[in-house]
C-alpha cells in the first residue's frame, strides 16, 4: 500500500508505503486506544453519574450499568450478611466466655462483677438511636467487630489476672508446711508433757517423730535454708523459711544436707535423722513457727491451716 503525501501545487511529493503487516499492527494498535479509552469514559464518567446521579446524564447512562451496579450490590449484601453472621457467632462466643469466667473467678479469689464488661458494670442511664441489625450496614459491622475486639482484649487481661490469683494461691500453698517431714506415726505431740530429763512438767514445742539414724527428711515445703548448725539443746538444727512468716525447724540431725541459702522445694531431702543435742535417742523434733511463735505442727499437716496464716 502507498500513500502520497502533497502540500500546496509547487511543493515536492512524499510517498509512504506500508506493508500489510504494518497495516494490521497499526489496526490492532488503534482497536486496543479505542477500547482503553472508551472503558475509561465508562467506569469515570458511566458509572459516576450513576451513582451520583446527575441531571439528564445519569438518565442516559443508568439503563446501561443498571445490571452491573445490582450485581455489585448483591455481591456486597451477601459479604455483609456472611460476616453478620460471623459477628454473631463471637458475641456468642463472648456470653459464653464471660459465663465461664464468673464460674472461675470463685476459684481466683476475684469478684465476679470484675469479669463483666465496663459498659455493663457502669451504672446511670443509656439510650441512643434504634438501628436494626436484621440487615447491617458495613458501618455498623464495623462498629460491632471494633466492639467485639476491645471487649475481648479486656476479657483477656481478666482472665490473666484470674490465672495469677489461681497460681499464687498455688504457690502459696505450695509454701506451707503440709506435708510430713518423715512417714509413721508420731512418738509426742505439741503440748505440756514431762520432760524426759528431768521428769517435770514444760512445754514440747513440736512433734517428735522415731526412726533410725540415718532416715532422710524431707522438707514440709518450699522455701529458704535461712540456718544451719548446732544448738546446744536442738543439736544439729535446719531452719527454713517459707515466707509469710512462716518458719519450720529440724532438730537433733545426724548430717544436713542442705547449705544455708539454699532454695528448697516441698518432698526434697534437706537432712538425716540422729540423736545430737538434748535427746534420748534417734528421732526428728519437728517444729512450725509463725512470726515466731510456736504453732501445733499436727494442724498444719492435718491441712488445718490456722486463719491466721490463711490470711496471709
Amino acid at each position: 500500500m502507498q500513500v502520497l503525501i502533497t502540500h500546496g501545487s509547487i511543493a515536492r511529493t512524499r510517498a509512504l508505503q506500508f506493508s500489510r503487516w504494518q497495516l494490521v499492527l497499526a489496526l490492532a494498535l488503534l482497536v486496543v486506544a479505542l477500547m482503553a479509552v472508551s472503558g475509561l469514559i465508562y467506569h469515570f464518567v458511566f458509572l459516576k453519574a450513576a451513582r451520583e446521579g446527575w441531571p439528564v446524564f445519569s438518565t442516559l447512562v443508568r439503563p446501561i450499568v443498571r445490571d452491573e451496579l445490582a450485581q455489585r450490590d448483591l455481591f456486597m449484601r451477601e459479604n455483609l450478611d456472611a460476616m453478620a453472621q460471623k459477628v454473631g457467632e463471637m458475641q456468642a462466643k463472648l456470653i459464653k466466655l464471660e459465663a465461664m469466667g464468673e464460674r472461675v473467678s470463685g476459684l481466683a479469689g476475684v469478684k465476679a462483677d470484675d469479669l463483666k464488661a465496663p459498659a455493663t458494670r457502669t451504672g446511670g442511664g443509656s439510650g441512643g438511636p434504634y438501628v436494626p441489625l436484621d440487615r447491617p450496614s458495613l458501618a455498623q459491622l464495623q462498629h460491632s467487630v471494633a466492639g467485639l475486639d476491645e471487649a475481648a482484649d479486656y476479657n483477656l487481661d481478666l482472665y490473666t489476672l484470674v490465672k495469677s490469683r489461681l497460681l499464687e494461691g498455688r504457690l502459696r500453698a505450695l509454701m506451707i508446711p503440709s506435708s510430713a517431714p518423715l512417714e509413721g506415726a508420731v512418738g509426742s505431740g505439741f503440748g505440756f508433757r514431762l520432760d524426759p530429763f528431768n521428769a517435770r512438767w514444760a512445754l514440747h514445742q513440736g512433734l517428735d517423730f522415731p526412726a533410725e539414724t540415718g532416715t532422710p527428711i524431707r522438707a514440709a515445703a518450699g522455701g529458704i535454708v535461712v540456718s544451719r548448725g548446732v544448738h546446744p539443746e536442738y543439736g544439729n538444727l535446719l531452719e527454713i523459711d517459707h515466707g509469710n512468716g512462716l518458719t519450720t525447724r529440724y532438730a537433733h540431725c545426724s548430717a544436713i544436707d542442705v547449705p544455708l541459702g539454699a532454695v528448697v522445694r516441698r518432698g526434697q531431702v534437706v537432712a538425716r535423722v540422729g540423736t545430737t543435742g538434748r535427746s534420748t535417742g534417734a528421732h526428728l523434733h519437728f517444729e512450725v513457727l509463725v512470726d515466731g511463735v510456736p504453732q501445733d505442727p499436727a494442724r498444719f499437716l492435718a491441712g488445718h491451716v490456722p486463719p491466721a496464716v490463711a490470711a496471709r
